[in-house]
């Protein structure tokens, strides 16, 4: 496989975006015991105004969208949300080159933020390998615990 090919996302992208992201997202529906998650019950109209609200980038092979990520500004903060790499692809570096250029389409960003569930272990991984750190954590049900994760821009 070559190397994907990451660029922002257009309007057309928005069904294949969505049905990534349902397809991602299975596994922590599961892992959640939650079917109804944000990601899962997003609506077409919902993701085609984050794709004019946001900075929403896709990675693309032979005409597939293999991975997403989204981000915007808020008070000086990028918050990053969604990123979703297809499930055969996970493991190889796509995540990390997706979170790596969400963050450098923001380079005024004071920090960086998002959020990931407690018991996802790999997506803690991953997020602590990419050198954020936990500052807060949110009480969303019996059955999930947000841990929230920043990380403060390196100046040159």
């Amino acid at each position: 496989m070559n190397p994907p090919e990451i660029r922002p996302a257009q309007k057309g992208d928005a069904k294949q975006i969505l049905a990534l992201q349902r397809l991602c997202f299975q596994s922590q529906a599961m892992l959640y015991e939650d079917f109804e998650m944000p990601p899962l019950t997003q609506t077409m109209e919902s993701l085609e105004e984050d794709i004019r609200t946001r900075t929403v980038l896709v990675a693309r092979n032979a005409g597939e969208i293999i991975g997403s990520v989204r981000a915007r500004m808020i008070d000086g903060a990028c918050h990053i949300e969604r990123l979703a790499v297809h499930p055969r692809l996970q493991r190889r570096g796509l995540g990390t080159r997706l979170m790596q250029e969400i963050e450098a389409r923001f380079s005024t960003a004071e920090r960086f933020e998002l959020f990931t569930g407690h018991r996802s272990e790999g997506s803690l991984r991953l997020y602590e390998h990419l050198g954020y750190k936990r500052f807060a954590e949110t009480i969303e049900s019996e059955r999930l615990t947000l841990v929230h994760l920043e990380k403060k821009p390196l100046k040159t």
